[in-house]
């Protein structure tokens, strides 16, 4: 018999009740956030589509409520937020820092400071 664990495998048998409490609470969580995310999306669609943000701060506007769902969707569904996730955390924050960075500079560069 092999001391192999498949990790995939369903379990077996019924979860404890401290199990089943963390997976409802999970899932109420997701549910959540997913009725979230399409609130966002649905606000930004509407913005745009009915001229209620000044053509000037469309753009900032849609960029603002891209991050935080970016965020939202990162910390909920990709399970930043939980422990010993601190470095993938760092890795992740520093990544987009130094994107905005080099999207911020190559837009200088090019000459567009005006969106």
């Amino acid at each position: 018999m092999s001391s192999h664990l498949d990790a995939t495998a369903p379990l077996k048998g019924k979860p404890s009740k401290q199990t089943e409490r963390k997976l409802k609470k999970e899932a109420k969580t997701q549910l959540a956030s997913y009725f979230l995310m399409i609130a966002i999306t649905s606000m930004a669609f509407i913005s745009i589509a009915s001229d209620a943000i000044p053509s000037g701060f469309a753009i900032p506007f849609i960029l603002l409520l891209a991050a935080v769902q970016v965020t939202f969707q990162l910390y909920i569904f990709m399970h930043m937020g939980e422990r010993k996730t601190s470095w993938v955390n760092i890795m992740i924050w520093t990544g987009m820092l130094i994107a905005v960075l080099t999207v911020g500079a190559l837009m200088f560069l090019i000459g567009v400071v005006k969106y």
